[in-house]
C-alpha cells in the first residue's frame, strides 16, 4: 500500500475518528464505531476511497 494521506489529511482524520468514538461511548450509541474508519485511515496512511479517483495529499518530492 503506497501512502496516500497527507500529514493535515491524517490529523483530521485521526481527531475526527476520536471524537466520534468518544461519542459513541458517552452516548452508548453504536453508531461510535464509524469513528474506527477515519481513525484507521489516519493511522495507516491510506485510504482505499482515494484510489479510483487518483486523489493524494501527500506532498509531492520536488
Amino acid at each position: 500500500m503506497k501512502s496516500n494521506v497527507g500529514t493535515t489529511d491524517r490529523l483530521i482524520r485521526v481527531i475526527a475518528g476520536l471524537i466520534l468514538a468518544i461519542a459513541g461511548v458517552i452516548f452508548d450509541s453504536w453508531w461510535g464505531l464509524i469513528g474506527i474508519i477515519p481513525l484507521a485511515t489516519g493511522l495507516f496512511k491510506f485510504c482505499p476511497l482515494y484510489l479510483p479517483f487518483k486523489l493524494s495529499t501527500t506532498e509531492k518530492d520536488s
